[in-house]
């Protein structure tokens, strides 16, 4: 018998989000930024840790606090083709959590909500009654965002809500975010591996690599002044369009580490160029470097 794998997908994470603003989470695909997000939302549960929303750890609730962390807190989904039932109208799926949450009674107050819900996502009265598979990848995810919003929540978390759709419809959706986000004062934990999405709809970022959130700053900091080697890098990797005199890549090399019982030290230790000796052994904790610029690492 070999002994157990421990496989760390989040592993001493450390992050806030202010109220009204959007916080980008951004990194390759299988860093843990989807299960971070099942986190926050209590979808999952952790072996060790805590989530505070309003200063409230949200693993402590019981059974009806935790119905109103469901009216608070509510998910969009990466899968606009899967995240809708296609045997339900729009009527039927929208006016479903207002039944949960006992927010209309009659048929006729479900109705008139859903077609707000709608108009606010700018589909109209005349979607109510089709069903998901009549409707465009752009569309679905309008109708997915109007099914979070049906019960009025203060924070979304929104999991690659445009990786599955056009390069044109993203940016409708994008700008729809950011319309309601203005609108409803809302708050966002939003997450994309794709940096264009998130410098467009992020007001600060925070990366993660391995586990490991390795960096958080504002947008400008993050993009125009990156501290982390993991951050340069990943900025790098960016095609620049139609480059005269393109500046100094910093480049990564090696592969990816495991998250199954990670070694000791750094993630990026053994790819990283700056890598010393104490990076091997020491765990890099985030530390201000000033303007609420933090940074997990030991050279910079």
């Amino acid at each position: 018998m070999g002994r157990t794998a421990m496989l760390r997908a989040v592993d001493g994470i450390d992050f806030y989000i202010k109220c009204g603003e959007t916080l980008g989470l951004v990194g390759e695909s299988g860093c843990g930024k989807s299960t971070t997000a099942r986190l926050v939302a209590r979808l999952l549960e952790p072996t060790a840790g805590t989530v505070y929303l309003q200063g409230r750890n949200i693993f402590a609730l019981n059974g009806t606090e935790v119905q109103k962390l469901r009216r608070t807190v509510q998910f969009v989904f990466q899968d606009p083709f899967s995240s809708l039932n296609p045997r339900k109208t729009i009527m039927q799926i929208l006016s479903r959590p207002l039944e949960v949450h006992g927010l209309a009674r009659s048929l006729l107050e479900k109705r008139k909500r859903v077609i707000e819900l709608l108009t606010m996502v700018g589909l109209g009265v005349e979607h109510v009654d089709r069903y998901p598979h009549e409707f465009s990848g752009g569309q679905r995810q309008r109708i997915a965002i109007a099914r979070a919003l049906a019960v009025s929540p203060e924070f979304v978390i929104a999991d690659e809500p445009v990786s599955a759709l056009d390069v044109s419809i993203q940016a409708q959706i994008l700008n729809l975010f950011r319309q309601l986000q203005e609108e409803l004062h809302l708050t966002y934990l939003f997450i994309a591996h794709d940096l264009s999405v998130i410098r467009h709809i992020s007001d600060r970022v925070a990366v993660m690599y391995v586990g490991k959130i390795v960096e958080t700053g504002t947008v400008e900091q993050i993009f125009q002044a990156p501290m982390h080697p993991y951050t340069q890098a990943l900025l790098a990797a960016v095609p620049l369009p139609n480059p005269v005199a393109p500046p100094p890549r910093l480049t990564l090399s090696g592969e990816v580490i495991s998250p199954i019982n990670p070694p000791a030290g750094c993630r990026l230790y053994g790819r990283c160029p700056l890598a010393g000796p104490e990076c091997a052994d020491l765990d890099p904790v985030l530390r201000d470097r000033g303007g609420e610029h933090f940074v997990a690492c030991h050279k910079v």
